[in-house]
């Protein structure tokens, strides 16, 4: 096993070596690095593949195995208020710091950048309406067809409610998803290992096609809004992670270190979702909870989108020489929120959400969405590195609120000492036979069997 984890280890440094020669490539030949594009997509697309199984399979055996429907309730809800509550103040922080900053007070359009502005707002708005029909799939298989995540999750809540109902029925339907579910995770892992080549294109091309004159001439925003993000993560989260479950922020933020490299490299959270699970239940967090917080969190909870919204509005604003009021701040953000729900984790969604909340509130400042096309691919990780943060300080939080967490277990992994499988991604973390929890009316019990069994592996030095 220790020669496996090194070789994992030994991919993590290519992903770095990749995205340092792609910059150097973007620079030294920027008209070929454009045309290496298609690698970063490839990669990223092979990674969102996998997502409707893997969000399918967690929350069904989430979902099945607890014999009581109401504790799902209550764990969607507290998820649910703390979303609201975290993206409000994300906001806040967003408006204070670009009130402070001004930074498109200084900058003029040309007839090039507003065509740019105009082109990304076209069809990027949606009504709320619309929205929320979205979230019903045409057919039963189709969430799985068209990758959309609400979908998904609304199907597989109903079928976990469903096995719930059947009873000692579904036990064989459970046990078969479990193996689904490993079957699934063994083809993300081997997914990984053609990291280094969409890292390599996909940096590449931005490098290429940007070049460095763009990110001169909005520095300000940007080096503000990766300082903003910052500190939201770790002031209000790590300070509400200290608080409530009495864990480090930093070592949280190591442990997911290399989630975090992955989606530095493909600029997008989406990427890492799959392991996002796969660690929070290593880390000792139930199933329920972790199958419900994290794929909610992924179109809920974007803190990094809110604040990025925020700042941009007020730099579109600026720059165009029509800066908001304080009223006109608060209605248009509130819209964009509640717009950018379900684009969590797509490269570009969030640039699709600001041009269509201007596009819906004050149409006279589309054309300046264009400043920032430049570097919104950049932007956009700081967007995605915030919103995976974000989404596994709630996965803790939401676990200790509810008493669905193991402590001990949580610090013994943090400490390195039960260590993560990187070849499976589920064997530490095996979901338990439907049989063996037939009468289970707490579901803390699961991740406290899971952390002995894992406990004794490696002490067995498996």
């Amino acid at each position: 096993m220790a020669a496996q984890r090194d070789r994992t280890h030994y991919l993590y440094l290519a992903v770095i070596g990749a995205v340092i020669l792609g910059v150097t490539v973007g620079f030294v030949a920027p008209d070929f690095a454009v045309e290496l594009k298609p690698l970063g997509t490839g990669f990223v697309n092979l990674i969102k593949m996998m997502i409707s199984p893997i969000i399918f399979c967690t929350i069904v055996l989430g979902v099945g195995s607890v014999r009581k429907a109401a504790k799902v309730g209550a764990v969607g809800g507290l998820a649910l208020g703390y979303f609201l509550v975290m993206s409000t103040v994300a906001l806040a922080i967003g408006l204070v710091v670009g009130n402070i900053l001004e930074p498109g007070s200084s900058l003029h359009l040309t007839k090039e950048v507003a065509e740019a502005g105009a082109q990304q707002a076209d069809g990027a708005s949606e009504s709320t309406a619309d929205f929320l029909l979205g979230i019903i799939p045409k057919t039963l298989v189709s969430a799985f067809t068209e990758g959309e995540v609400l979908q998904t999750l609304l199907v597989a809540l109903l079928a976990g409610f469903a096995l719930q109902a059947m009873g000692r029925a579904g036990e064989p339907v459970l046990r078969g998803i479990g193996h689904i579910q490993r079957l699934v995770f063994r083809i993300l892992a081997m997914i990984m290992w053609v990291a280094p080549v969409g890292a390599f294109g996909a940096m590449a091309a931005v490098v290429g096609a940007t070049g460095i004159d763009a990110l001169k001439s909005l520095a300000v925003i940007m080096i503000g809004f990766y300082v903003t993000c910052a500190l939201f993560v770790f002031v209000v989260l790590g300070a509400l992670l200290r608080i409530v479950a009495g864990v480090n922020i930093m070592t949280l933020l190591k442990y997911l270190g290399r989630e975090f490299l992955l989606i530095l490299s493909t600029s997008s959270s989406e990427s890492a979702l799959p392991r996002l699970i796969a660690k929070m239940e290593h880390l000792g967090v139930s199933k329920p909870v972790v199958g419900i917080t994290v794929p909610t969190g992924y179109s809920f909870n974007l803190d990094g989108t809110a604040i990025y919204l925020t700042m941009a509005s007020l730099f579109v604003a600026e720059a165009m020489g029509n800066p908001l009021s304080l009223a006109e701040q608060i209605s248009l953000l509130v819209f964009m929120i509640i717009a950018s729900k379900g684009a969590a984790g797509v490269t570009g969604a969030g640039l699709a959400t600001l041009a269509g909340g201007l596009q819906s509130h004050r149409p006279e400042l589309v054309d300046g969405v264009g400043l920032i096309v430049g570097i919104d691919r950049f932007m956009s990780e700081a967007r995605a590195l915030t919103n995976f943060a974000g989404n596994a300080v709630a996965t803790v939080l939401v676990g200790t609120w509810t008493k669905e967490i193991d402590k001990e277990r949580v610090a013994e992994v943090l400490a390195g000492r039960v260590p993560f499988d990187e070849k499976t991604l589920v064997d530490d973390h095996a979901p338990l036979p439907a049989s063996d929890v037939p009468d289970a009316d707490d579901a803390s019990d699961v991740p406290d069997q899971r952390a002995d069994e894992g406990g004794e592996k490696a002490r067995a030095g498996v």
